[in-house]
This record gives structure tokens, sequence and C-alpha cells, in this order.
């Protein structure tokens, strides 16, 4: 017996040795290949120099942002992959690497290649479309080139702006108008035993209202048709001006679908012809073959000679003095909430850290807030907003360009500024705000399940969603929404020089466009980002071009020498590796999965103060 457990022993020290022995040679494996990507970052100080007639090929990988989430180091090592896996590319970099080409010699074209494009907001895009027509304009008759295998709605309205437009032969050109389904919970919720207990102000303030309702409000029907319309009616005409089409082909060639595919025999691409929308058809090798046509072929890969944006953006080189004067840029993007929070969300605490960090700044003369934001935590906007008031004070300007969406509590951190300029299709306003507070006590009753105890007042067991909500609370928490309502207005009627009974007229929750925005006196102007910068500029009476800051979460040194490492890692190991596709849950169902999500997360931490100025609302 004793010799079968010390044989058995044995084995398992074996076993495990070479278990040791395997993970050291991994260990080591890794170190060495550490030390030779080191090793290539020291000895190429610098991209590889571009050589004439080189095509910059805009080839946007998902969404468009204003800030990458996530950190630097994971950004920086997703790009040493090949991969990117949160599929983002920043609205700056694309902006930068246009402008910069439209002075470069060796680039002579460009070619929008948006597959891969994830999509924006309309903001976003018309920031994109501008920098295309810029660089038109700049750089001397360079072309612009759109090739795609099929175009979606937003990769459409931006392969508009091209000289030359090129369709597969296979592909199509979807083109099918704004709007949205939403799903409505309350049989459900009733049918398991759950109440959500939404408590708002403002009657399209709609956040919770799939939770209590099952089909949309006709408040709600009646903000969304005034706010898609106008937005459709925008989309139309811009694309239709850069297309050269008649006023109104779009929705003449959506109207009269069928029988115009029927004319076609169903063929995609040949309708997207017949109606103008692109200027020819061409197999991928075709259009290869008249892109070493215009440019130039590239000996090695056999293809025309190129260079894609994440490659080019080495060679962008910053066109300001260290020394100049310059504006601040902070980024407010994502859901706010409330202390620290990274790209992609806005921590009250850390958001107001940065703002700080750009008014104590000597050299930083103005500050601009890039707002894209659908709102969140009342209290996290008011610190985020109380920072830029004192910003003000300390004889800083301060101008709110919003971008996508500002809505909600994305409009309260906008209100202390001296100029506020949104997008035309900006969604912004939804003044309004809500509480909810989801119980259980029908659900545990479903599953026989009792909750009893014993309190020393009512309060004490108020926020345990096993149990009913008492009335006395929702009074408490309806009480406290009305002041944060209040207070919301109060400080919008200030920020505007209006009356409270004037912004409550446009508030209670709805949404507006930017434009319609203006015409109610909820912004200032209509503008980019490039048209805040310039009043930022104008404001603090910066003489000569200013300097452009981005004030951003310091990287610790892990995250700066991956950084560093882009222009030598970005032309080399993405060319090695290629991520394959995740698998993904239908949208529809992605969709149910966050709203019930949020439903679970506000049931936790309950108080009758924590109110949420947020907008149910996405950027088109």
């Amino acid at each position: 017996m004793m010799s079968a457990i010390r044989a058995c022993g044995r084995g398992v020290a074996k076993v495990w040795a070479w278990v040791d022995a395997l993970r050291r040679g991994l260990f080591n494996l890794l170190m060495l290949g550490l030390i030779l990507v080191l090793i290539v970052a020291l000895v190429r100080s610098g991209p590889e120099p571009l050589a004439d007639k080189t095509a910059l090929v805009l080839n946007l990988q998902g969404a468009l942002v204003e800030q990458a989430s996530g950190s630097l180091r994971s950004q920086a090592l997703a790009q040493a992959r090949g991969e990117s896996p949160q599929a983002q590319t920043r609205l700056r970099d694309v902006l930068a690497a246009l402008d910069a080409a439209a002075r470069d010699p060796q680039i002579s074209h460009v070619l929008l290649q948006l597959d891969q494009f994830g999509g924006a907001g309309m903001a976003g895009l018309h920031e994109v479309a501008a920098a295309i027509e810029r660089f038109k304009k700049d750089s001397g008759g360079k072309k612009v080139l759109a090739y795609g295998d099929e175009f979606n709605q937003r990769a459409y309205f931006l392969a508009a702006r091209a000289d030359e437009v090129y369709l597969h032969p296979m592909g199509g050109v979807l083109i099918d108008g704004f709007g949205r389904y939403r799903n409505y919970y309350k049989d459900a919720l009733d049918r398991v035993g759950i109440d959500a207990n939404v408590i708002r102000v403002g009657k399209f303030k709609n956040f919770g209202e799939p939770f209590f309702a099952n089909a949309p409000s006709p408040a709600t029907l009646e903000s969304e048709s005034y706010l898609y319309g106008d937005l459709w009616t925008r989309y139309t005409a811009s694309v239709e001006a850069a297309r050269k089409l008649e006023k109104g082909a779009i929705a003449r060639a959506i109207d009269e679908l069928p029988q115009r595919m029927q004319a076609v025999k169903g063929d995609t691409a040949q309708l997207a012809l017949k109606e103008k929308l692109v200027d020819a058809l061409k197999t991928r090798d075709e259009m290869r073959a008249l892109l070493i046509e215009r440019g130039a072929k590239d000996e090695k890969s056999k293809s025309f000679r190129q260079i894609d944006l994440l490659a080019y953006l080495a060679h962008v080189k910053p066109k300001w003095d260290d020394k100049a004067a310059a504006i601040g840029v902070v980024v407010a993007e994502g859901e706010i909430v409330d202390g620290q929070a990274g790209p992609g969300k806005v921590g009250g605490d850390s958001t107001a850290q940065l703002i700080r960090q750009a008014r104590e700044d000597d050299k930083i003369k103005a500050l601009v807030l890039r707002v894209n934001s659908p709102g969140g935590s009342a209290f996290a906007s008011e610190i985020v907003r109380r920072e830029l008031e004192i910003t003000r004070a300390a004889g800083k300007p301060v101008v709110v360009s919003m971008g996508d969406v500002a809505a909600s509590g994305g409009y309260w951190i906008s209100m202390a500024a001296d100029q506020v300029l949104a997008d035309p299709s900006t969604i912004t306003g939804s003044i309004g705000v809500f509480g909810m507070l989801p119980t259980a006590d029908k659900l545990m009753g479903k599953l026989s399940v009792h909750t009893g105890g014993y309190t020393t007042t009512w309060l004490t067991g108020g926020f345990d969603p096993r149990r009913p909500l008492d009335e006395r609370l929702r009074s408490t928490v309806q009480s406290a929404v009305q002041f944060i309502y209040d207070d919301f207005t109060g400080r919008a009627a200030k920020a505007r020089k209006k009356t409270v009974e004037q912004i409550d007229e446009v508030a209670q929750g709805r949404v507006w466009t930017g434009s319609q925005a203006l015409d109610r006196g909820l912004v200032d102007k209509l503008g980019s980002l490039g048209d805040a910068l310039q009043a930022a500029a104008t404001l603090a009476k910066i003489e000569g071009e200013p300097r452009i800051a981005y004030v951003e979460r310091e990287p610790g040194k892990l995250d700066r020498l991956l950084k560093s490492m882009d222009a030598v890692l970005a032309p080399t190991l993405v060319e090695w590796v290629r991520a394959a596709m995740p698998l993904q849950l239908p949208a529809a169902v992605q969709q149910a999965q966050h709203e019930l999500a949020s439903l679970t997360e506000l049931s936790a931490g309950r108080k009758p103060y924590a109110a949420l100025v947020h907008c149910l609302c996405t950027a088109p």
C-alpha cells in the first residue's frame, strides 16, 4: 500500500516538474519576444519615408469616437496584434490625417474603404465629410475615391463626398432612413412579478417608459417624429447635393423600391448605378488595377502603393510650436457616472480633475469641452459643471462643442460655458429627471419566498427590492426628482438668459436636433469642433494659430512605452496577424440585455436623492 502511494507521489512530482519546466520555458519565450520587439523599436526610430504617388487608404474600423475607450495599454497591444478589439476610430485622427495628406506631396489621392466602418452619429459624419471637402479644396486637385463591397447609410454619407464612387458588382447601397423600435417590458415584468416604479418629471422624459408601458406614448411619438424628420431631411438633402441628384430623389427611390428592383431584375448593384448613387461597378481586381493606374504599383505587394490610416498617423507631425499658447480640449464621451471613470465614460471626479488640470496649466488660455454623452448621474453632472464654472471665474474662456449626443446630463455639463456650439444634427436637450426603484416582491411570492424582520423606522427597509414600494418613499423620491428638475431648469434659465417658464416650455425631457435647439435658444451657434476651437481662441484673444492640447489621463510607464511603439509596430505586425471576427448576438438581443441590465443596476445602492438625468437616445 505504502509503495503504491510513494509511486503515485513520484508520478505527481514528475508531472509537476514537467508543468513547471513548461511554464518557465513559455515565460522565457515571452521575455525573448518582448526583448526582440524592444530591439526593433530602438533600431527603427520612426516610420519609413513615403514614396511618391502613395494612396492614403481611409479604412475606418468600427465606430467613430471622440475618445477611444480602454487603457492605452490594451489599445497598444491590440494594435501590435493587428486587432481592433473595441472596433473604434478616433475622429481627431481621421481629421488630422486628411488635413496632413492635403499638404503631403507623397500622397497623390485618398481612397475611402468603408466596409468595416461601424458608423457614427450625424455630427461625427459631418466632421469627416467637411474634412474630405477641405482635402479636395486644399490639396490642389487631388482626388478622393470610394470603393465598397456595399455601402450602408452611414458609410454612404461619406462615400457620397468622393469624386468617384465604385461598388462591387454583387454589392448594393442601403439607405433606409432614421428611426427605431424599442422593446417594451411591462407585460413581461408583470408576468415575472417585477415593478419598475419609474418616477419622473417631464412628460417627454421617456428613459423608463419601456419598463412601465407596452407601447410608446403619444408624447414619445410626437418628439421622435419631429427629431427624426429633421435628421432625415438634412441627410437626404446633403447626399443629393453631393451626388448632384434631384431634390427628393432618395425618398422617391425608397417609395418605389419594389418596382425599381423589379426593373433591374433584383440586381442591387445595377440599381445603385441606375439611381446614380455610384459611378461604376468594379470587382476588387479591377479596382486594384485602376488604383495602380492612378498611382503607382508596389512591387512588394503587387498592388497599388498605399498606406492606411493607422500607419499614416506616424507620419503626421504636430503643426504647432510647443511653446505656443494652447487651447485645452477635454473630451466628455459616454455615460456620466459618479467618481472615477476611464476613457469611454464621463466620471464626475475624473473629468473634473482634467478640467482643473487645464485651468491650472498656464500655457492653456481657453478650454473646449467636447461633449458626446446621453447623460447619467445628476450629481456627477453637477460636479463637472461646477468645475467649468470655476474655470470661467478664473478668467479662462470655456466653449462647449456638442458632438453626436449632448442630452440630459450631457446638456447639464454644457451649461457653464461662454458659448455652446452644436452640429445641426446633434441630439440635445432632454432637460428632464427621473428615478427608478424596481421591486420584486411579487416575484418572491411566485417563488414562495417570504421576507420579514424588524426595523426601527419605515425607511430602514425602504430600498429593499424584495418588498413593495412604500408610498411614503415614492413621495419622498418624487420630491427629490422634482427638486433636481427645478434645479436643472433654473440653471438652464440662468445660463441661457431666459425665464424658468421659457426653459420649462422646451424642457420636459424633450430631445431636439442642434438646429431645433438653436431656434429655441438652447445653444448659441451651429458649428463644428474646429469652429468651437476658433471661438475659444477669439475669446482668449490668442494671436496666431493656437496649439491644440487634449487634456487626458496621464498614461503609466508601460502605457507610454507601448504607445511609443505604434509607429514601429503598426506597419509590421499589423500585416502579420488579423483577428478573427467574434461571434455576436443579434442587435435586438443585445439591446434587451443592455436595457434590462440598466433596470438591475438602478436597483443597487438606491437613495432618495439619487436622481438621473439620462436620455434613452443614441446617435441615429
